[in-house]
């Protein structure tokens, strides 16, 4: 294979209530995208658990685990027999009262290269993480593979430009964006296509703008009053689908990414190149007036 070829893995599943089974699960997907040539494989968010956030429940803090807990030691194991890089989303117990919605990227050897923390926590009807997850604080930052340089981002993270742009100028040339996402059942037939509308091109907006592939991998299946669209995809730097999975079905994508794409793509486009960065100070100010 070309060394500026990459195939990436996305896993979108159901989940279930018990976190071990889940666990395990996951760790068969992976396997399976690995035998497919997956170098880097990326789960959903939250996808040790059902997610736990559509109501308020103190008991659901239990769901929490450290790092180094299970997941990096489980997944570490099978990212060091497969010599593979792993993205695990984690729901972290920092410390006492301290939780964030995290994931951390596991290189080949099996070891923690990279950990980010989510950045944006929403606090919506279904959706109320700001109960659960302290605001991320490890930055927007880029993590170093034997295959690429990729960018972490998780869910709600999705929708922010700013985001986006700062893990590419750290570098990325793939932004993961692990997620859950769905509908309620009393949304009629064309809310839901706007809605997925809306989600997709967003995130192949980034791509373009930064000239970076982009993988976004959602749940699937219904938990509680929310199914979750899947939709799981991936696009290359100017935002063209290469490769989507289905609005219902458990599925793993495995997609070839040509990294020389995004040099030639920023070639043809610069947009990096023509930043107004002596212009942008008010984009720190939460509105300006």
């Amino acid at each position: 294979m070309d060394a500026a070829h990459v195939h990436i893995g996305l896993i979108q599943m159901t989940c279930d209530a018990s976190p071990d089974h889940n666990l395990d699960k996951a760790a068969a997907r992976i396997e399976e995208a690995a035998d497919r040539g997956a170098r880097i494989v990326c789960l959903q968010e939250l996808y040790r658990s059902h997610y736990p956030c559509q109501s308020e429940d103190n008991a659901r803090f239990d769901l929490a685990e450290p790092i180094p807990g299970p997941t990096t030691r489980k997944l570490g194991r099978l990212a060091a027999s497969r010599k593979i890089g792993i993205i695990a989303p984690i729901f972290e117990r920092r410390a006492a009262g301290i939780y964030h919605n995290s994931a951390v990227v596991l290189d080949e050897n099996g070891q923690v290269a990279g950990h980010y923390r989510k950045m944006h926590i929403p606090d919506d009807p279904g959706y109320y993480e700001k109960f659960y997850f302290t605001p991320g604080d490890l930055d927007f930052i880029s993590h170093t593979t034997a295959h690429a340089r990729i960018g972490v981002l998780i869910c709600w993270d999705q929708w922010f430009p700013e985001a986006a742009r700062l893990t590419a100028l750290a570098g990325a040339q793939i932004l993961f964006y692990p997620t859950a996402i769905g509908w309620t059942p009393d949304m009629p037939e064309h809310t839901r296509a706007r809605l997925y509308q809306g989600w997709e091109t967003i995130q192949r907006s980034h791509a373009i703008a930064n000239g970076v592939f982009v993988a976004a991998a959602n749940r699937v299946g219904i938990e509680g009053d929310i199914e979750f669209w899947g939709g799981s995809f991936v696009c290359d730097p100017f935002g063209e689908v290469l490769s989507r999975a289905s609005h219902s079905k458990e599925e793993t994508l495995v997609v070839d990414c040509d990294l020389a794409r995004v040099e030639e793509t920023r070639r043809n486009w610069p947009f990096l190149r023509d930043r107004r960065i002596d212009a942008y100070h008010d984009l720190t100010r939460r509105y300006r007036s």
